[in-house]
């Protein structure tokens, strides 16, 4: 059976991939990494490893697409097919790093906490989303579960720039996000489909940011696809 090893973002846990996980593991072996514990690319990539399959299919959801990424410099001959979903492969701008670090100021004073994840969560959903609780309350309930500690570490982890990295990849890959995205924008993604030998590029309708809960089967889909992909 193959494996797929999928690596959540930023104040996100199993639960950002519960559809997909639903819908695939009835017939490929799924693991889901955790990612909250560690304090750099690097110790990401190692503690998702350290309890991986020896070869999987590897889907990294926004700051998991960064741990992907690291993943291939660390254990390419691990990874059999790639998945970048809502990320990039570009280091902060200056403008951006400013607003991590005034987030992280604010997440360390008493109180501020879910406010900082209220306005984040206005972020994440395309405008039509964030009127469906269903939805919104998945993304609420991570961030209440996961703290302002995994916040202030998480977002305090420096991106590297991962065009040479991709660029030498030969494996079927997807890149994917929704077609609102107020984070990592549809050119981020397709500038990376441009530079990856072998990648799809699939935008979704209807969907900001988190695609994963706000188009379930729309990225299901997409992952069977990527894994009925010959190696």
């Amino acid at each position: 059976m193959s494996s797929i090893l999928f690596i959540p973002g930023l104040l996100n846990d199993a639960e950002l991939f519960r559809d997909q996980l639903g819908y695939l593991s009835a017939r490929f072996d799924c693991h889901v990494a955790d990612i909250t514990q560690a304090g750099s690319l690097e110790d990401m990539a190692q503690a998702a490893l350290e309890h991986a399959p020896k070869r999987f299919t590897l889907v990294g959801f926004s700051l998991g697409g960064f741990v992907a990424q690291e993943i291939l410099r660390q254990a390419p001959k691990r990874v059999e097919r790639l998945a970048l979903l809502n990320t990039a492969c570009r280091v902060d701008s200056a403008r951006r790093q400013e607003s991590r670090d005034a987030t992280n100021r604010l997440a360390r004073q008493p109180g501020r906490f879910l406010g900082i994840g209220e306005g984040l969560l206005k972020s994440y959903f395309h405008p039509d989303n964030m009127k469906k609780p269903a939805l919104t309350e998945r993304v609420r309930d991570m961030t209440k579960r996961l703290g302002a500690d995994v916040l202030v570490r998480q977002n305090s982890v420096q991106r590297r720039d991962g065009e040479t990295v991709l660029q030498r990849f030969r494996g079927p890959t997807l890149v994917l996000c929704g077609e609102n995205d107020a984070i990592t924008s549809v050119s981020d993604h397709m500038e990376m489909a441009s530079f990856i030998p072998f990648a799809d590029l699939v935008i979704l309708s209807r969907a900001g940011h988190m695609t994963p809960i706000e188009r379930p089967m729309g990225v299901a889909t997409a992952i069977e696809a990527l894994m009925a992909r010959d190696i």
